[in-house]
């Protein structure tokens, strides 16, 4: 007997012990066998993640999981090339989206209208985070084509206790950035790098270009314009972004320390973490960072914990109610002329409904769950923060990235490097900078583009 079919006997027999309702007469569709191809990133995972409680609910569905590792074998530059080739060749009936492919999925036909399926069944979509289904529709020209189970988030994760010792207002939800800062400052700033407190800082060191680059990021400022394919870092808006990064630094309130955590055992790596040993009185945080949180109340002898504070935030002044630093990892829709459409709405209905939703609300490892109502908190910490702001997927500093060369970022990167580093040692003012970096910035995507579009047709002749 094959390990597939092994695991498959053993969930059905599980059934009527794991869900209410397994033992009851089936539909007559539920009797009907059929099979159905998912497009995943590894079979393993997909089983433990999604495959096994599906199949427990649905045993006469038979899952095929086809693999995403597959394209990637060899040497990949174009990504969507290899995304949609993969498409047509394996044919699956679940297709594994992105937002930005997802846009042009659905605009292009490839994708079954998911609104009709919804009013047929009645399936209950009011308790699933209505921003996010807001958003998918927007991206859909109106309509629904996929479903995420889970999204990711960040929110301002700050240190009761620090605010309350040095008596400083504790954060409030929709800080931007410039009030965020100005916050980070009042702490104090004497001591070594190792034992003193920091007002503001993430996980490993930040430079001035990673801190400029979140502030901009929030305020939906893109150093490149995916649709007009021009540089456009040298603005009054981008040099508000770098001023706000370099002031806070030089301040010396945000962590960025010289050298990072370069691995050891987990003791050791989360002793690394200034905020998780109460050293830092704010930071950006997810889910995962709970989770982390949790994990080093055990992993370290004596650890002290503190009270921990959750905020919505940093947002965008010009934007008070919305967030751009949301997204989801894992988009599901249902390929157009798949001939198990039945098989593959059963899969997402599941996957996005109340029984799923219950038994993964105890767990963080995928990200906070879409349908909301089932994971409100975690080891007593609220998730209402990241759930008040209204995600702006398209305003997000990766969405229409696709269009640009990966080739062209070799160049980039070191070009802002170099330029901003200049700025730092005095060498160089701001202004001219940033007029350096989108002049050359500008030969250099122009050169990739040129190279890219030869080389395609270069292809198209072989």
């Amino acid at each position: 007997m094959s390990k597939k079919w092994l695991r498959k006997a053993i969930l059905v027999s599980m059934c009527t012990l794991l869900f209410a309702g397994c033992s009851s007469t089936p539909s007559k569709k539920a009797e009907q066998p059929s099979s159905l191809k998912v497009m995943f990133h590894d079979e393993n995972y997909f089983f433990q993640q999604y495959g096994d409680l599906f199949t427990m609910k649905n045993p006469n569905i038979e899952i095929q999981v086809i693999s995403t590792n597959s394209m990637y074998n060899g040497e990949v530059k174009d990504y969507k090339k290899a995304f949609d080739e993969f498409v047509e060749k394996e044919q699956p009936d679940v297709i594994m989206l992105n937002q930005e492919n997802y846009t042009e999925y659905a605009s292009n036909g490839k994708l079954t209208e998911l609104d009709t399926l919804i009013q047929r069944d009645k399936y209950n979509t009011e308790n699933i985070y209505p921003a996010l289904l807001e958003q998918l529709k927007e991206q859909g020209g109106g309509k629904l084509y996929g479903l995420a189970p889970t999204f990711y988030g960040s929110a301002i994760f700050y240190n009761v206790d620090l605010f309350k010792k040095y008596g400083v207002e504790i954060p409030h939800d929709g800080m931007t950035w410039q009030e965020l800062l100005d916050t980070a400052r009042r702490f104090p700033t004497d001591g070594d790098e190792k034992t003193r407190i920091y007002g503001f800082g993430e996980q490993y060191s930040m430079q001035i270009n990673d801190l400029a680059q979140s502030i901009a990021s929030t305020e939906g400022l893109k150093a490149i314009n995916p649709d007009t394919l021009k540089v456009t870092i040298n603005t009054d808006s981008w040099k508000k972004a770098y001023q706000m990064a370099i002031d806070a630094i030089d301040s010396k309130a945000v962590y960025n320390p010289k050298d990072n955590f370069n691995g050891g055992p987990m003791e050791e790596y989360y002793k690394s973490q200034p905020f998780i040993m109460g050293r830092m009185a704010m930071t950006m945080g997810s889910s995962y960072d709970l989770q982390n949180y949790k994990d080093a109340k055990t992993a370290i002898k004596d650890y002290k914990p503190f009270e921990l504070g959750i905020v919505a935030g940093p947002v965008d002044p010009a934007a008070p109610d919305i967030t751009r630093n949301t997204g989801v990892g894992e988009l599901f829709a249902i390929r157009a002329n798949s001939p198990n459409t039945d098989a593959a709405w059963e899969f997402i209905k599941f996957i996005n409904g109340d029984e799923f939703a219950k038994v993964k609300s105890r767990s963080m490892s995928n990200g906070l769950l879409s349908r909301m109502g089932y994971s409100t908190e975690y080891d007593g910490h609220s998730l209402e923060a990241f759930y008040k702001l209204k995600p702006d997927m398209k305003g997000s500093e990766w969405y229409g990235s696709e269009k640009i060369p990966n080739e062209f970022y070799d160049q980039y990167r070191p070009l802002l490097e170099k330029e901003i580093g200049l700025v730092v040692d005095k060498k160089k003012s701001l202004d001219e900078a940033l007029k350096t970096i989108q002049e050359q910035g500008q030969a250099a995507l122009d050169k990739a583009i040129k190279e890219k579009a030869s080389k395609k047709e270069s292809d198209s002749t072989k």
